[in-house]
Order: structure tokens, then C-alpha cells, then sequence
């Protein structure tokens, strides 16, 4: 990773990513909980609080929506994205550029890359081109560091997630985004293997307040510098209230009880 890289999509070295590439990658039934969220304006919109560092989107999003929302909103433009609708071996098309990201205000770019699947190799390459154009672009680079495919036992094992993160610093990504490898001692030894790689953690499926605050909690303590999280907020009837709680667990070190007790979440 390069010094600063990613100071445009962070708060005092740390990042909360509003993620919201869902509706290309897992289509309308993410949408189904909370109907209204399938509108992007109404993501955009929670995207302007105070916690949240950035948004990423794939970039119909950000041609549509992005300019009303500049002043207030740091982009985080995903290069690459493919339905559900696929069903052959994990692979994901690059759909935009660098340079094209750069041309629409983006602050950094995001790429999926499904290590153990069969396509690995074409996809390592293809984030070469993304990673090494960024460059000239000053952009910063998130890497969704995702073990899938026939090479892929169990992809939620602790080891081959630390192993993700390991490729992400190895290939060059300033964030690695890594789903939580189960308990905060494999998440600590994730964030050792990936170096000066920052790790956020992937906010997965919906869960309850307290259970995802915790999860939060437990690996921003284990040296994780915050989280990418999508359905655990944008599912909620409350969105406003689960970023007002994060706010404190990622910035401020707040318990989850501090957090709940404060803002009022989970009740």
C-alpha cells in the first residue's frame, strides 16, 4: 500500500463503507427487508452521516446519483461486479475503469477478487490493470478479498480468511475487506498477515444490534480499522441509529453496550 492512500476514504485511520454494489451482485431480494432501499437517493442520503467515510457503488450509481451528493459524500467506485444470475465458477467482469472512476470524482476504487476460484488467474490480472492505473490516478484501492471456488474448502475457515488478506497486501491493495474469521484472536492474526494492508470487516447478512455491534467491536479491538457494511444498515427500519452506534464503536472505542445505551439501538 502507498502512504495516504486512503486518507480520502477515512477518519483517523479508519473507514466505515457504506457498501451498496448489492443490487448488481445479489439483485432485488437484499432490497426485499426494506423495500424503499431498492431507490439509491435513499442510500445516497444516509451515506452523508457523519460516520460513514464513504460509499461504493458500481458506476451506473455513481453516474446518476453521485453528482448530487459530491460535496458531501467520498466515492468508493467498484471496477468489477457480476450478477446472481451467474452460476458457473466465481469470476467477475471489470466494468469500469481507473481512469473513468477518476473522471467521475471517485476517491478509490474497489475490486472483488475470489481467491481458489479456477478464474483466480484472470482476475489477478485484471486487478493489476486496476491497481497500477490507480496509481496514476492517486487513487486509493479496497480489495473484497473473497476465497471462493473449487479451490475453496471452507471459505469461512480462519486461516484461509487470513490468507485472503495476505493477497491483498501481496498484490497491492491499501484496504483488504475480509469477512470475520469467527473470534477476535483469528481476526488479529488476520490483520498480522496482511501487513500495512488496513483489514475492514465485511458487515455480512442482517443480524441484531447487539450481535452485530459486537462483532464490530470485537474486530476493531483485534487491530481491524472498521468495517464495509451494506444490509446492516440499509435492511434497518432505523438505519440512523445503527450508524449513530457505529460511529461510537469505530471512532470513538465505545463498548456495545456504551453504544446502545447512548443511542438507543436494539430496543
Amino acid at each position: 500500500m502507498l502512504p495516504h492512500a486512503t486518507d480520502a476514504i477515512s477518519r483517523d485511520g479508519k473507514s466505515l463503507i457504506l457498501a451498496y454494489d448489492h443490487g448488481l451482485e445479489h439483485g432485488p431480494v437484499d432490497f426485499d427487508p426494506n423495500p424503499e432501499t431498492a431507490d439509491p437517493e435513499r442510500v445516497f442520503e444516509l451515506a452523508t452521516h457523519d460516520a460513514v467515510t464513504a460509499i461504493a457503488v458500481q458506476k451506473g450509481l455513481a453516474e446518476a446519483y453521485y453528482p448530487d451528493y459530491a460535496d458531501d459524500v467520498s466515492l468508493l467506485l467498484k471496477t468489477n461486479g457480476t450478477s446472481n444470475l451467474w452460476m458457473g465458477e466465481p469470476d467477475t467482469p471489470v466494468n469500469c475503469t481507473p481512469e473513468y472512476a477518476a473522471g467521475l470524482g471517485a476517491d478509490a476504487v474497489g475490486f472483488t477478487l475470489y481467491g481458489g476460484a479456477n478464474n483466480e488467474i484472470g482476475m489477478a490480472e485484471d486487478f493489476r490493470e486496476v491497481q497500477e492505473e490507480s496509481r496514476k490516478h492517486d487513487l486509493g484501492v479496497v480489495m473484497w478479498a473473497y476465497p471462493r471456488g473449487q479451490g475453496v474448502r471452507n471459505e469461512t475457515d480462519d486461516r484461509t480468511i487470513a490468507y485472503a488478506a495476505r493477497i491483498a497486501h501481496e498484490l497491492g491493495a491499501d484496504i483488504a475487506k475480509v469477512k470475520y474469521p469467527g473470534s477476535p484472536e483469528a481476526m488479529a492474526e488476520t490483520v498480522r498477515m496482511s501487513g500495512r494492508t488496513k483489514v475492514v470487516m465485511s458487515g455480512g447478512s442482517k443480524t441484531n444490534d447487539e450481535s452485530f455491534l459486537r462483532t464490530v467491536e470485537r474486530s476493531m479491538d483485534a487491530g481491524a480499522k472498521g468495517l464495509a457494511v451494506g444490509r446492516n444498515v440499509f435492511q434497518r427500519d432505523n438505519p440512523i441509529e445503527i450508524l449513530d452506534a457505529l460511529e461510537l464503536v469505530v471512532f470513538e472505542g465505545a463498548t456495545t453496550e456504551e453504544a446502545m445505551a447512548e443511542t438507543g439501538a436494539g430496543e
